[in-house]
């Protein structure tokens, strides 16, 4: 089966490491394990946010040229910038699709320019923030817990005009809910849980999930352990827990998954690297049928992003 991965911090580790590869065994999701692992689709994200005292424009651009030079070179590799893309991905079996995302906005300092010019470059989604506070909102682990910033409605409207997505992962509850009110297009998670499961803040409550659901959104599950469960040990059923809470909330269509690989240190057991995704559909084929598992690894996603990107 093939596999979407919505979100994956590769690009953050060449950032930091300028002598890493592509192919370098300390990425967990490098070129190979890409390719073992069934994932035709990856997206990478510009996660600046606690590498730098005070990331800047010039580091997201530093960024995007490391995405075009390390990854998009490679000819087996295509960009993904359109609903024409994603169709055309679609029907090439032998090519993976790439796509950029904005991890906080924190670099585009409210400037409308700079949103622009990384849409142009070709970054389609972007969170409003990381953990903290910025100029466009409260992450989840700012204690006032505050939502958007007055600067950060009015850049939902230009997101929205631009046909950037939206991204809600980090974004505190009280922002979440404002975005609900607010926003014109549908917005997503790429990589959060269910709280209902594992009370962590980086988790969705179930209105929340089920807000998003209605606003035509989808959920990337994500693999790292303490988002889903207290304690040690993370294993592929505790995945497996949140899949039937969120099929339980209505989400059998609009579930999929977001690993964070490359920018988590500890790793759910069977869930080490990109090339392990076999083992988690090999557990999902346990408990569901072989269309809800292409559901939730390919086509859901294919579906949002097929009516939430450009049409060319």
């Amino acid at each position: 089966m093939h596999v979407w991965d919505g979100h994956c911090d590769v690009l953050a580790k060449l950032l930091e490491r300028p002598e890493l590869t592509f192919d370098d065994p300390g990425l967990d999701a490098n070129r190979a394990r890409l390719r073992s692992g069934g994932v035709r689709m990856q997206t990478f994200a510009i996660f600046l946010c606690d590498r730098k005292p005070k990331p800047t424009m010039d580091d997201a651009l530093e960024s995007v040229r490391l995405f075009q030079e390390r990854i998009l070179a490679d000819p087996a590799f295509m960009p993904i910038r359109s609903q024409k893309d994603v169709e055309e991905l679609s029907k090439d079996l032998l090519r993976t699709g790439a796509m950029l995302t904005l991890e906080g906005a924190d670099v585009i300092e409210g400037r409308t320019a700079y949103l622009r010019a990384l849409f142009d470059l070709g970054v389609r989604a972007v969170g409003l923030t990381w953990n903290y506070a910025n100029w466009a909102a409260d992450g989840v682990r700012e204690p006032r817990q505050g939502g958007l910033t007055v600067k950060g409605k009015q850049f939902v409207r230009e997101c929205n005009q631009l046909g950037m997505i939206v991204d809600v992962s980090h974004l505190t509850e009280t922002g979440f809910w404002e975005l609900c009110e607010m926003s014109r297009r549908p917005f997503y998670a790429s990589h959060s849980n269910a709280y209902a499961i594992c009370p962590h803040p980086r988790n969705l409550k179930n209105d929340q999930i089920e807000a998003l659901f209605r606003q035509g959104g989808i959920m990337g599950l994500t693999f790292v352990p303490y988002f889903l469960r207290k304690g040690s040990g993370a294993a592929i059923d505790d995945v497996l827990r949140h899949v039937e809470h969120v099929c339980g909330l209505g989400g059998e269509r609009q579930l999929t998954f977001g690993s964070d690989f490359d920018g988590i240190n500890e790793w759910v057991r069977g869930l080490e690297h990109a090339g392990c995704y076999p083992q988690l559909i090999e557990a999902l084929l346990r408990r569901y049928s072989e269309t809800q598992v292409r559901g939730f690894l390919w086509e859901n996603a294919r579906q949002f992003f097929n009516s939430a990107l450009p049409e060319v």
